[in-house]
């Protein structure tokens, strides 16, 4: 009978329901679980469940019965994939689940940034209204989206549909070539053109070692045209520090953040210090959670498990994920 232990149940909401998969098997499911708890509970594992819970080499080495990896998102991170791979562990991810949450949250952000929705709100709350003796007040900025230039970083699912949003509003999207590289075909616009002419630069990539802190000062400092920038990708991409300091020196226009490093953010750290500005949004790594997206994973994250089992795996994870 197979063992399958899910390490972090509570990254689902509770209304999301996970089905028993269909083979004779144990279950044995942790709301969350600490780093020194993790080889103690995967004892005897055939098949681990891991949302966000760090599975390095020397502990996988720890774990000779585990044979498959399943991972309950698309990033695969938190996996030591180098290991698996030598040691025969499978890992599989889900695909495809966001193709409305992610770039409808990433738009929220975009519209109540560009609009200036939250300091709006607050002045209302505030009695700004009342004592502007007016039908209407101008406090903050308030910006179209049709006709600007909408980057992005990451040209796969996600980013695509955000490019067909963003012609929805009217919007020039543009798909930032890697950074670094040429001759990556008509899709591509060169990376500094990107950062140089965005008016609104939004992240779909994965972390891997060639876009961590692919955002940073560097590139705060090229943006020409001082662009909201959004993440609901990774938190790794972008410096942080660089980040506030280009808040502070106006070099961008404003941040929606919906992911950070580490989750959560330290009660003292960067971002938690430029949450409250008016300009940027900070949410807690909800992007991907809608109830229909939540419960898609779900289901396919049992789909990959008992495909495994059946001999016929899917989603197997070998690159950069």
């Amino acid at each position: 009978m197979e063992r399958i232990v899910f390490l972090d149940r509570a990254t689902f909401a509770p209304q999301i329901r996970l089905r028993r998969p269909s083979f004779p098997h144990e279950f044995v499911d942790y709301p969350q679980t600490a780093p020194g708890e993790v080889a103690e509970r995967l004892a005897g594992a055939g098949i681990a469940i891991v949302n966000k819970v760090n599975l390095r080499g020397e502990l996988l080495a720890r774990l000779p019965g585990l044979k498959l990896v399943a991972v309950a998102a698309t990033g695969t991170d938190c996996v030591d994939k180098e290991y698996c791979l030598a040691h025969g562990i499978a890992v599989a991810n889900i695909r495809n689940y966001a193709l409305n949450t992610v770039p409808e949250h990433a738009f929220s952000l975009i519209l109540a940034l560009r609009r200036s929705i939250v300091p709006f709100r607050a002045d209302v709350l505030a009695g700004e209204w009342q004592k502007a003796g007016q039908f209407c007040f101008f406090n903050h900025p308030i910006r179209d989206l049709a006709g600007a230039r909408l980057g992005i970083i990451g040209e796969g699912v996600l980013g695509q549909r955000v490019a067909e949003l963003g012609r929805a509003f009217g919007m020039v999207p543009m798909f930032a070539a890697h950074k670094g590289v040429t001759g990556l075909g008509p899709l591509y616009t060169p990376w500094q053109e990107v950062i140089e002419t965005a008016d609104v630069l939004t992240l779909h990539c994965p972390l891997t070692p060639a876009t961590r802190g692919i955002i940073g000062m560097a590139e705060f400092r090229q943006m020409k045209r001082h662009p909201l920038l959004v993440n609901t990708a990774r938190g790794g991409l972008v410096v942080e520090e660089d980040l506030e300091q280009a808040l502070e020196e106006g070099l961008v226009a404003g941040a929606g953040i919906d992911v950070t490093m580490p989750e959560p953010p330290p009660a003292e750290g960067v971002l938690m210090r430029i949450a409250a500005r008016p300009n940027v949004i900070v949410t807690p790594h909800i992007a991907w959670a809608s109830d229909e997206a939540q419960q898609a994973v779900a289901d396919q994250l049992v789909d990959n498990i008992e495909n495994f089992v059946a001999g016929r795996p899917t989603n197997l994870v070998r690159g950069a994920y």
